[in-house]
């Protein structure tokens, strides 16, 4: 309860609504001064100064330094300079943020090899003895790992990836040898090496400090610390070491990455537009001719065309590791590994191997590139010499237009393909199917998918095997020189190896096995590049007739249908165990589903839409548009099209805005879904009603001009005048009405605010009290009152 003085008026004076008006007034616009200055200063004079000083630094002269503070100060060019210094700004926080989380990577995961090999350790005369017996032993562990899998030499498959086998034993070899050395006379210098750090070392607390320690050589490289070296001795040494160990790390990730994410891609996407210049009816020098007049749009669009080519390559490599059994694909990175971080390898391994890795990616990715798209271009043309090239031009000849197929594309066709559920599992599917075929057509069944029996032997003696992998047993021999290796290097972990048979001509069985995985690749790209645009074509011909549509639509058109028609099959596939009479039961309820789904897309997605693009039409384009001594045109695809977008703006506007009727009908709409559709409650809260406001809203106006304005006896100039300009009238009224309708609501809770502020006094809390039936039973509420 709000209690207030005993006297504060029935109304408010006006002065005092006026003082809190002007009060309201002087808050907003301080706030809108505040909020003004701040983004004039970050979106304004950062940029315009980091521009001009960038221009001074790597474009201008000597002479333009000391003019640079006139400079920053010109009105020249402001707009320009501005998106010019967002950029610069943009990019060195980029870099910034890139350096520091750089510095984490190299706290978490170390220096390189080539920087840690010069570091001086605390050494220890028993100590080092103890560490060159554990080398010692260590390699002779590793020398027996290696004897066993020695005779399985044909067992090592040269994979596509530069992370071979034979240069994994190479690196083993070298690696223990230089261990082995590098222990035995660091054993023998013990002395040596003793006396040396300890005249290395000051007695100072300042100057008792490594710079090498990773983790701190950032938070303790003070001025005082380099100042006491006196820039002599070993001190100084060691910063600038730092400083350039630093510099080149990263130097050297930065042109990693931009080969790794920038010119990899690229080179993926001028490959891939090379070799299907043909499927297109282009040449060479149309690319040339593009790159001179857009050569910054060219090559972006390449780099995306690259990149997404790479991603899905990247995701079927991940679906072929759930069909295979673990250890295939052994000479390919998994990108799932928890313990897989390319940026650590980037800072690890060597310049040369890096270069190697980006070569065998290159002649792979493209490799699979002319087998799967150049390969059946050719066979196309020899087959079906009518067929190729594809239309791709941004017009049509056709009646129907592009805006509303784009639409359909957009809002229609891609949604359903894009659907990675039901997608992904048909093509894990095939990919299984196929696995089994070849499999068993080469006797690798063993060696694709594993042995059934020796996989629940393995579930049930988990517990048992797991204990001898965590202590790196000896591999047996099927499991060859990588499993060995692999063992060695997790260094007790599980190595995520599965045993296998191994037949007899083992390498002759593999050849084969990527014969036929290159004849399946080319068949699946000649279906995939000639079924869909077939019936695609088959299809826009009832629609359009003879007149040419970009293959986008009729590729798009295909793939739907095709999708339908495999979706169709696995339903029925799924229905056909559970007998006839469950089938027709489930048709029946498909049919009614299907039924009533048509319904509504014909009210919702249908008529909605074209009354609302009429709308639109009407209130908007027409006005604009089209001159008064001129008659409108309207096309019912092209209305319909923007009907479907502005439906689905509205629709997204109204359920990330205020709970009213509107949101709520929708939500529940959604959260019915297709299979619990409810046709009377979508008809009679959200179809209904939204068509009647439409309806009236194109009615009445027309109406009002052409049925009440020419009974006054105004002059056809005047009938056309209004005719034409009535909707955007009654829509400026509208708006009007409700910016009037809000600004009252909002007066009225500043005139409650101001009369709270001058009278209320406090507010008292009271307790609620549920009303007894009993009528001998009563009970007072405690009070508390807050001023």
């Amino acid at each position: 309860m709000e209690t207030a003085e005993e006297d504060m008026p029935s109304r408010l004076p006006i002065q005092d609504i006026f003082a809190g008006l002007v009060t309201s007034i002087g808050t907003a616009i301080r706030y809108w001064f505040h909020y003004t200055l701040v983004a004039f200063a970050w979106l304004g004079v950062v940029p315009l100064t980091a521009c001009r000083i960038y221009k001074c630094l790597f474009t201008g002269s000597v002479s333009s330094l000391l003019t640079l503070p006139l400079d920053i100060l010109s009105t020249e060019n402001l707009l320009a300079d501005c998106l010019q210094g967002c950029f610069v700004v943009t990019c060195t926080l980029c870099a910034f943020i890139s350096l520091v989380w750089l510095r984490e990577q190299i706290v978490h995961g170390g220096a390189p090899q080539w920087l840690e090999q010069n570091q001086q350790q605390p050494l220890n005369g028993v100590g080092q003895q103890n560490e060159a017996q554990a080398a010692v032993n260590g390699g002779v562990e590793n020398a027996v790992l290696d004897q066993p899998a020695n005779p399985a030499a044909e067992n090592v498959v040269v994979g596509e990836n530069p992370e071979i086998q034979e240069e994994q034993v190479d690196e083993e070899e070298e690696d223990n040898e230089d261990e082995e050395d590098a222990v035995v006379e660091d054993a023998a210098d013990a002395n040596n090496g003793a006396q040396a750090l300890k005249m290395a070392i000051v007695s100072s607390d300042d100057m008792n400090w490594n710079a090498l320690e990773w983790d701190r050589a950032a938070e303790e490289l003070t001025w005082e610390r380099v100042q006491a070296s006196h820039f002599e001795g070993l001190i100084t040494t060691i910063v600038g070491y730092v400083l350039l160990a630093v510099t080149l790390i990263v130097c050297h990730v930065s042109l990693l990455v931009v080969v790794e994410i920038g010119v990899f891609p690229l080179i993926c996407g001028w490959w891939l537009d090379i070799c299907s210049l043909e499927m297109f009816d282009a040449t060479l020098k149309d690319r040339e001719l593009s790159f001179q007049s857009a050569p910054g749009t060219t090559m972006f669009l390449h780099w995306l065309v690259g990149m997404v080519y790479v991603f899905y390559f990247a995701s079927f490599i991940l679906l072929l590791r759930e069909v295979l059994r673990p250890g295939v694909l052994w000479f390919l990175r998994n990108l799932n590994d928890p313990d897989f971080n390319p940026v650590q390898e980037m800072i690890h391994l060597p310049i040369y191997r890096h270069l190697r890795r980006f070569i065998l990616s290159v002649i792979v990715f493209g490799s699979i590139v002319l087998l799967m798209l150049w390969l059946p271009i050719r066979i196309i043309k020899y087959l079906l010499p009518n067929f190729l090239p594809y239309n791709v031009m941004l017009y049509s000849d056709a009646p129907v237009s592009e805006l509303s197929l784009e639409l359909l594309l957009l809002q229609v066709v891609l949604p359903a393909l894009l659907e990675q559920g039901h997608t992904r599992q048909w093509l894990k599917g095939l990919v299984r199917a196929w696995t089994v075929i070849a499999g068993y057509l080469l006797d690798l069944h063993s060696y694709l998918l594993g042995d059934q029996e020796e996989n629940e032997n393995n579930a049930n003696q988990q517990p048992n095997n797991q204990h001898a992998r965590n202590n790196n047993a000896i591999p047996v021999v099927g499991e060859g020189l990588h499993a060995a290796h692999q063992a060695i290097l997790q260094q007790g972990g599980p190595v995520g190896f599965q045993p296998y048979r191994r037949p007899l001509k083992f390498p002759l069985r593999i050849f084969l096995l990527i014969v036929f995985m290159c004849i399946t690749l080319l068949i699946a790209s000649l279906i995939c590049l000639t079924l869909p645009v077939f019936a695609g074509r088959w299809l826009m011909s009832f629609w359009t007739g003879t007149a040419k549509i970009h293959e986008l639509y009729t590729a798009a058109c295909g793939l739907y249908v095709c999708w339908l028609t495999i979706r169709a099959v696995t339903v029925l596939v799924a229905w056909m165990p559970q007998g006839r009479r469950v089938i027709f039961q489930k048709v029946k309820e498909w049919s009614l589903m299907i039924m009533k789904t048509l319904i509504v897309a014909i009210l919702l997605a249908g008529v909605v839409p074209l009354l609302l693009g009429l709308l639109f039409e009407l209130v908007i384009v027409a006005p604009l548009r089209v001159p008064l001594d001129q008659t409108p045109l309207f096309y019912p695809w092209q209305d319909w099209a923007l009907g479907v977008l502005h439906a689905k703006i509205i629709a997204a506007i109204t359920l990330m805005g205020p709970q009213w009727w509107l949101k709520t009908v929708i939500e529940q709409v959604y959260a019915n879904g297709i299979r619990n559709i409810d046709l009377h409650f979508i008809i009679r809260k959200l179809a209904a009603p939204v068509i009647s406001v439409l309806l009236l809203s194109l009615c009445v106006p027309y109406i009002i001009a052409s049925g009440v304005v020419p009974l006054l006896g105004v002059t056809a100039e005047m009938q056309n005048l209004v005719q034409r300009r009535i909707y955007p009238f009654l829509l400026m009224v509208v708006v009007l009405m409700g910016i009037l309708s809000f600004q009252v609501r909002q007066f009225k809770r500043l005139y409650e605010h101001i009369k709270n502020d001058k009278y209320l006094v406090g507010q008292r809390l009271v307790n609620y009290e549920r009303k007894s039936g009993k009528p001998g039973t009563s009970t007072t509420p405690p009070q508390s009152s807050q001023e």
